[in-house]
């Protein structure tokens, strides 16, 4: 003779039963939201490439702010002396 009642067995598939559906929603739902943070790879290299354009128009800038005040320098006479240091 079988251990479990037929009853016990009857409700438990019943249980299953409704609790399949509702994992199977949690998993989609958990599927549709870890895709929807996800980012594509050609967004993850616009991204960098945006991020290297930003790098070099800074570096851009500090180079000719430095140019600028070298020149600045010079035409004022705080630059190098002629003639010394030979």
């Amino acid at each position: 003779m079988p251990s479990v009642s037929p009853i016990a067995k009857r409700g438990g598939r019943r249980r299953l039963g409704v609790l399949r559906p509702l994992a199977v929603a949690g998993c989609v739902c958990l599927l549709g939201a870890g895709a929807a943070g996800c980012s594509t790879t050609q967004e993850k290299a616009a991204a960098q490439k945006a991020k290297s354009e930003h790098i070099l128009k800074a570096q851009a800038e500090r180079k000719a702010a430095k140019k600028r005040e070298k020149a600045k320098q010079a035409k004022h006479g705080h630059g190098k002396q002629k003639g010394r240091g030979k």
